[in-house]
């Protein structure tokens, strides 16, 4: 079978081919850059945490007795946490990776309140900090027991000593090469923090944060009626400690509630929520437009049948086998798919350069545009293919009717 012949016969009624090119080519432009969108969040959302997510629960607690001596109340509480079977380690602080909550700062190179240089999140822990969060410390050391303060009311009161991630060190200092343990930055006017130990990562509470890597441990623990724990339990244990903290905490002092029990895989889903959402509707978007085009295909093979029935049967009875017909709609879907995908992949390209400037995105990779080529090369095929076989089963004797 010529192609040429089939061409020249497209060229004669090509408005409804023109229509499905056309459409074929809108389709895979949305398709590919919708799935650039979907990879951008499939990747934001597998991107690691720097905790261990499987085994980390958190839960709140909230005194209403304001005879209660806070730092006590604190201390008793980590004693029972730490000492109930299966808990690996827990700490006190004021937030983990991914909650959508907790505290930042801005910092500088040198003494003064000037315009920052970076930011950081804030994670008030102690000693027992950098276990419970299970983060891989990659140089210096954790923290002593006596680096470890309470917090007073002043607001400008920060500890000495601090543990960053690997990303906070490198902005804080980009043009530093070695060891980050022992450089000094500033809180604000007058409070330096130095550097005792590196952690390959640590995400911040905030999962759109430009600068979620960006985190920092600060040996202070906080004197509040308001006290949030985070326990990690050996593998597989987590469930069960959940339901057994919360009562072992309720039990021991009846003059507060436990509150806020949850998970940190479960933080972390709650985190993407919106990201996870888009990729669905984008994925039934990417279905109904396929869907949609394929339709549009067997409506113009149907009607390209119907309307040349008469010259299907002639050239029947002049001998043409019914693989013949079949192969003849099956190469002009064809020229017409090839068509609509090379449009398709230009402007697929073209619009994918405008959401890159305008939003940030990652450029496509290779090999999108050629896997989205071949989905509706085959998609063209599979639809042309029930009306072609119709075609391929008119009788002969068609030929014999009058006009």
């Amino acid at each position: 079978m010529e192609f040429g012949p089939i061409w020249r016969a497209m060229m004669r009624n090509k408005g409804g081919y023109l229509l499905i090119a056309l459409q074929i080519a809108v389709t895979m432009a949305v398709m590919v850059n919708a799935f650039a969108i979907m990879q951008e969040r499939s990747k934001k959302m597998s991107r690691p945490s720097g905790i261990d997510d499987a085994n980390t629960f958190s839960l709140v607690s909230v005194s209403f007795n304001p005879e209660l001596d806070a730092k006590t109340l604190v201390q008793e509480d980590l004693d029972l946490l730490r000492g109930l079977p299966g808990v690996a380690n827990a700490v006190e602080t004021n937030s983990f990776p991914l909650r959508q909550g907790g505290w930042s700062e801005g910092l500088h190179r040198e003494p003064g309140v000037g315009k920052s240089v970076s930011s950081s999140a804030i994670y008030f822990v102690d000693e027992h900090g950098l276990d419970t969060f299970a983060l891989n410390l990659v140089d210096g050391q954790n923290f002593a027991p006596d680096q470890v303060s309470w917090d007073s009311d002043s607001p400008d009161f920060w500890p000495a000593t601090v543990i960053v991630t690997q990303a906070l060190a490198e902005d804080l200092f980009p043009e530093h090469e070695g060891s980050y343990v022992g450089k000094t930055f500033w809180f604000n006017d007058e409070n330096p923090a130095n550097i005792v130990g590196v952690v390959e990562r640590m995400q911040a509470p905030w999962p759109t944060w430009t600068g979620i890597e960006r985190s920092m441990l600060v040996p202070l623990r906080r004197e509040s009626e308001f006290a949030r724990y985070v326990i990690r339990t050996e593998p597989g244990y987590r469930d069960e400690l959940m339901v057994q903290a919360e009562e072992l905490l309720s039990g021991s002092n009846k003059d507060r509630i436990i509150r806020g029990l949850g998970s940190a895989e479960e933080a972390r889903k709650l985190s993407y929520l919106g990201d996870a959402a888009m990729i669905k509707i984008l994925s039934f978007i990417i279905l109904l437009l396929t869907a949609i085009t394929g339709l549009g295909i067997v409506g113009l093979a149907s009607f390209s049948v119907a309307r040349r029935t008469r010259q299907i049967g002639i050239r029947r009875a002049l001998g043409a086998t019914k693989p013949a017909i079949v192969r003849y709609f099956m190469l002009e879907n064809f020229l017409v798919s090839s068509v609509g995908v090379i449009a398709g992949g230009v402007l697929a390209v073209g619009l994918n350069i405008v959401m890159v400037q305008a939003f940030a995105l990652t450029p496509l990779a290779w090999y999108v545009i050629p896997v989205a080529m071949i989905v509706l090369w085959v998609v063209g095929q599979v639809a042309v293919a029930g009306p072609a076989r119709r075609a391929s089963g008119i009788s002969p004797a068609i030929a014999t009717r009058s006009i």
